[in-house]
């Protein structure tokens, strides 16, 4: 895939900005006495569904249904803010929307997305099998297939990033969380289109390892289980497009294990009095791990993610 030029991005902006304000950008004194260096967090977490996938949702079917190729509707899967995005847009849009999620997701994010009006079905036990349900589907009910990493999807998405670095230059490094990867190709794209220097470092779990798995062997890898308290970045099955732009693009990939990421959260809550989910979160984690060989530099995280069940949250805040 060939990544969106700026020209494209800044077009994209012009059309988000309809449903999604600039979001702010801030350089939180206590978070940076707690890594050691000057850290901006990009608030991704204050967009219209909590996350920066809304805008890779919206610049997605404005494209679809500006060139009139929707017919039955569309389909995807998701654990939630994917899910989101293209709910609140379709609904913006006029479009019929599907979204297929594994049993035990989220209930509040299932809430979320039928209360934008989508049909949510839950089917498997995990992302790929919901996405490999939805991919059967929607041939059957006449409905298009949006895949989790796609191009319209990145250059939305890439619009926060361009914010980003307008906003704070010369920044040495930005940890961002890897999904299926739109989050960090669209900061790739944008880095790469404004001729910077700054590192791209990509975070994941642990407990869902394939990016970093595969960003060390110079290969996609799959991986058999992806369980975490990030379900946003639980994939096992990463997508070889995002792979080809993220091994090209990106310095690293830093794992984090849920211990990490549950004291980012509360970190998050403690410091800036922002609720982080698990992915949401990922980003400070992967700074806080590596925060000695991050001292005393201007680094920027990622907080794309607003979204985890109160049940969830509660017993994380008070550990």
């Amino acid at each position: 895939m060939i990544l969106p030029a700026l020209v494209e991005i800044e077009a994209a902006t012009a059309v988000i900005r309809a449903m999604v304000p600039p979001t702010p950008q801030y350089a939180w004194p206590l978070l940076a006495a707690r890594t050691g260096c000057e850290v901006w967090v990009k608030h991704e977490n204050h967009t219209p569904i909590g996350a920066f996938k809304i805008r890779g949702g919206v610049y997605f079917a404005h494209r679809r249904r500006s060139a009139g190729h929707v017919v039955g509707g569309l389909i995807s899967a998701t654990r939630g803010n994917h899910g989101q995005s293209l709910a609140l847009a379709c609904r913006a849009a006029g479009l019929p929307l599907t979204i297929v999620v594994p049993h035990g997701n989220s209930v509040e994010k299932n809430a979320a997305m039928r209360a934008f009006g989508a049909n949510v079905i839950e089917h498997g036990e995990d992302f790929e099998a919901a996405r490999q349900h939805a991919a059967v589907l929607g041939p059957a009910r006449g409905l298009e297939m949006v895949p989790p990493f796609q191009r319209d999807l990145v250059c939305g998405v890439a619009t926060y990033a361009l914010e980003l670095f307008r906003a704070v230059p010369q920044l040495a490094s930005v940890y961002v969380p890897i999904g299926m990867g739109s989050g960090i190709c669209g900061l790739i794209a944008v880095r790469d289109a404004l001729e910077l220097d700054t590192e791209i470092i990509g975070v994941v779990a642990t407990g869902a390892p394939a990016y970093a798995l595969s960003f060390a062997a110079g290969r996609v890898i799959e991986t058999a289980r992806a369980v975490t308290v990030a379900d946003g970045v639980a994939c096992r099955v990463p997508s070889a497009e995002a792979f080809a732009i993220i091994e090209r693009g990106a310095a690293r990939i830093v794992q984090v294990n849920d211990a990490e990421i549950m004291e980012a959260m509360r970190a998050y809550y403690v410091d800036t009095h922002n609720l982080a989910e698990g992915a949401g979160a990922a980003a400070l984690a992967g700074l806080l791990h590596e925060r000695e060989a991050q001292r005393g530099k201007k680094v920027a995280v990622i907080l794309s993610g607003g979204n985890i069940d109160r049940t969830q949250y509660l017993p994380i805040l008070r550990a």
